[in-house]
């Protein structure tokens, strides 16, 4: 029998159950996945406590990877055997196997292993898109990268590195910190007992940052505006501490700031667009020029632990689940 992780009612961690599951027939446009690993993210947590409304019961998770096992009518771009990786598609990822649209999936080169893929396709495509669309970055820019020794953070900072950019990161331990520089952070910014903003000035000469890359929310944003420059560009790409409250007011009075609050879904929904994202992304990791790191492997079993361990901020970098 398919087992999936699934919840009948919002809240915390000890809502998600471990359940059998039938899993039937691809139909027109579908395929059946058996899924190799399972990537676990943040953003997991908003559909599990309701941040972001789903039917109940739900399955729970957007990203996966692993081996087509059968294909229905109309799909051409995969086959039966194929290895591919997804993020994005409808909820249910937290599985053995499902079956789920096909035109979500990227096939995956052979250089990248499914647990590689699932520890890096949502992280790798975000930071692929935060860096290569979001606002023209030239070599020599200097941006604010908060939490600098995440998933995102790490693939971000090498990135950055390739790019000619320097980044400011925020951590908030030693060990991170670490963690953070060997992966391509420059400056280190402990945002627990440190001024953000007043540091950023510091190390830009005053001037502040171009842009400030805020995964954190409602605990940050405050000091992200004060470390822009004038019209500088406030990207809240994430919820963490909650969502923060937006003053139209303080964008003016902080130098008449840009906001912006942008969705993965959004620049990856036209298949020529996410293509050329995850064939950049791919690129730089098939060649080593970006690392991955899985920081921890869990069995889909130990969801609730997962999911306790990653909002206490125990982990840094990628952990995947393997089913």
């Amino acid at each position: 029998m398919a087992h999936a992780i699934r919840f009948h009612e919002t809240g915390g961690p000890e809502v998600l159950r471990w359940e059998e599951v039938t899993v039937g027939d691809p139909g027109p446009d579908e395929v059946r996945i058996r899924h190799v690993a399972v990537g676990l993210n943040f953003a997991d947590t908003y559909f599990r406590t309701g941040l972001y409304p789903a039917p109940l019961p739900a399955g729970l998770g957007v990203e996966a990877s692993g081996v087509i096992e059968a294909v229905g009518q109309d799909v051409t771009h995969v086959a039966e055997g194929d290895r591919v990786t997804y993020t994005g598609s409808p909820l249910g990822a937290y599985s053995t196997e499902r079956v789920m649209p096909a035109d979500s999936l990227i096939k995956l080169p052979e250089e990248i292993s499914c647990e590689t893929a699932a520890a890096m396709t949502m992280r790798g495509l975000t930071s692929a898109y935060l860096l290569r669309r979001i606002h023209p970055l030239r070599a020599g820019d200097t941006v604010l990268l908060h939490a600098a020794a995440g998933g995102v953070g790490l693939i971000f900072s090498q990135w950055a590195k390739l790019l000619g950019i320097t980044v400011i990161g925020t951590v908030s331990s030693e060990e991170k910190a670490e963690i953070a520089r060997a992966h391509g952070c420059d400056h280190i910014i402990y945002y627990r007992r440190e001024n953000v903003a007043k540091r950023v000035r510091e190390l830009t000469g005053g001037q502040g940052v171009p842009v400030v890359f805020d995964s954190i929310g409602k605990d940050t944003v405050a000091g992200s505006m004060a470390a822009l420059r004038r019209r500088g560009l406030l990207v809240c790409f994430g919820t963490a501490s909650g969502v923060p409250p937006l003053d139209a007011m303080q964008l003016a009075v902080h130098g008449s700031l840009f906001v912006t609050r942008p969705a993965l879904a959004d620049y990856i929904a036209e298949p020529a667009e996410r293509a050329a994202l995850a064939d950049e992304l791919f690129g730089h990791v098939a060649s080593g020029r970006i690392t991955i790191e899985i920081n921890r492997r869990y069995a889909l079993q130990d969801a609730v632990r997962a999911h306790r361990e990653m909002e206490t901020g125990r982990t840094t970098g990628s952990s995947v689940f393997v089913p």
